[in-house]
C-alpha cells in the first residue's frame, strides 16, 4: 500500500493563531510530503511496498532506519493533522477518556502537566504520547520519529516536537507551543476515536 500524502482536514489558517498557516504549508506540503516520498522509494527497495503503514513501522524498526524513519513519520503525521482541530483543547473531554485519565494518570491537570512536561525534557527531536497499553494509559516521549507502536502500546494522541513544528511561530519556546497545543488545539474525539480502537 503506497504511502500517500493525506490532505490537511482544515484549512492552512484554520489553527490560527495557535498554530500560523506558514507553519502548517511547511509542515505539511514539505516535511511531511517528504516523509511519503522518501518512504515509498525505501519501502520499494526493501520489498515492503504491499505493507500498511503500521506494518512498516513494526517491519523496519532496528532492522532498516532509513526506511524507519520516514515510515514512522508518515504514521505520526497522518495522526497528527487530526489531533488537532479549530477551537480545540481544553478540559471537557469525552466522558470514557475522561474517566480513563482519572483512574490511570491522576485527573485532567495532572495529564496537562505531565504530557507539557514529556514533550518539553524531549531532549532534541521527538514526540510526546499518551498511549494505551496493556489497557492502562500511559505518558511518554520518543526520539525523532520513534512511536508507541514499536514498544506494544498503541498511540491515541501525540505532539509533535521537532523544531519544525513550533519555530515559526515559538521560537525557542517550546513549552508555550505544548500549552497551547493542549489548551487550545486537541482533537478530543479523535483521541477518543483512537482509544476506543485500541481498547478493543
Amino acid at each position: 500500500m503506497a504511502f500517500e500524502l493525506p490532505e490537511l482536514p482544515y484549512a492552512y489558517d484554520a489553527l490560527n493563531p495557535y498554530m500560523s498557516a506558514e507553519t502548517l504549508e511547511f509542515h505539511h506540503d514539505k516535511h511531511h510530503k517528504a516523509y511519503v516520498d522518501n518512504g515509498n522509494k525505501l519501502a520499494a527497495e526493501a520489498g515492503m511496498a504491499d505493507l500498511s503503514v503500521e506494518e512498516v513501522v513494526k517491519k523496519s524498526f532496528g532492522t532498516n532506519q532509513g526506511l524507519f524513519n520516514n515510515a514512522a513519520q508518515h504514521y505520526n503525521h497522518i495522526h497528527f493533522w487530526k489531533w488537532m482541530k479549530k477551537d480545540g483543547g481544553g478540559n471537557k473531554l469525552p466522558g470514557k477518556l475522561q474517566a480513563a485519565i482519572d483512574s490511570d494518570l491522576g485527573g485532567y491537570d495532572k495529564f496537562k502537566a505531565d504530557f507539557i512536561a514529556a514533550g518539553t525534557t524531549q531532549f532534541g527531536s521527538g514526540w510526546a504520547w499518551l498511549s494505551l497499553k496493556n489497557g492502562k494509559l500511559e505518558i511518554s516521549k520518543t526520539p525523532n520519529g520513534e512511536n508507541p507502536l514499536v514498544h506494544g502500546a498503541s498511540p491515541i494522541l501525540g505532539v509533535d516536537v521537532w523544531e519544525h513544528s513550533y519555530y515559526i511561530d515559538y521560537r525557542n519556546a517550546r513549552p508555550k507551543y505544548l500549552e497551547a497545543f493542549v489548551d487550545n488545539m486537541i482533537n478530543w474525539d479523535y483521541v477518543l476515536e483512537m482509544y476506543e480502537a485500541a481498547s478493543k
